[in-house]
């Protein structure tokens, strides 16, 4: 199972840096229950192995004037790997979408996109996403709330996890 060759010491940093990436390592190394050099090297080694992928700032797209989001379900004509790799190249080149996730079933992918207005949504629909190589049809669905977003994974499902299998 993914995750059990982390000691418990390990899923504690991961778990509050994931809360909290900006605290300094005195402060981490106090809340896991360890020096600060053994907790820094921990880290160093986390990061190194890909469990940490890096640190970003949780910024409010609203307050900034994307007042917009919206989920975008594409189908494509093709499903080559080929194919579906140019897809992926060609939302990783657009900057208005912020996910790209490739499904299994009637949609190829959903991506996640933000836009000052509605204007500027569609202008990208319809002069890049819809008009884009490979691609057979395009649903979008407006985001009206947001009811929850937490990056990360819930650790305490983890932690239960492997509890049972101790």
């Amino acid at each position: 199972m993914p995750g059990t060759k982390l000691d418990e010491i390990d899923r504690k940093i991961l778990a509050e840096l994931q809360g909290d990436g900006r605290m300094t390592n005195v402060e981490l190394a106090r809340r896991v229950g360890i020096s600060a050099p053994p907790c820094l090297r921990r880290v160093r080694t986390l990061e190194e192995q890909g469990y940490i992928r890096g640190y970003h700032a949780d910024v409010d797209a609203r307050e900034l004037g994307f007042d917009v989001a919206v989920f975008v379900m594409v189908r494509l004509v093709s499903q080559t790997e080929a194919e579906l790799t140019a897809f992926e190249q060609r939302c990783r080149d657009w900057p208005l979408v912020r996910e790209c996730h490739m499904l299994n079933g009637e949609v190829d992918f959903i991506l996640k996109c933000v836009a000052p207005d509605l204007r500027g949504f569609q202008s990208f629909l319809t002069g890049e996403l819809t008009s884009a190589p490979n691609v057979a049809s395009v649903k979008t669905s407006l985001v009206i709330r947001n009811g929850k977003e937490e990056p990360g994974v819930p650790f305490d499902v983890l932690e239960e996890r492997l509890s049972r299998r101790a």
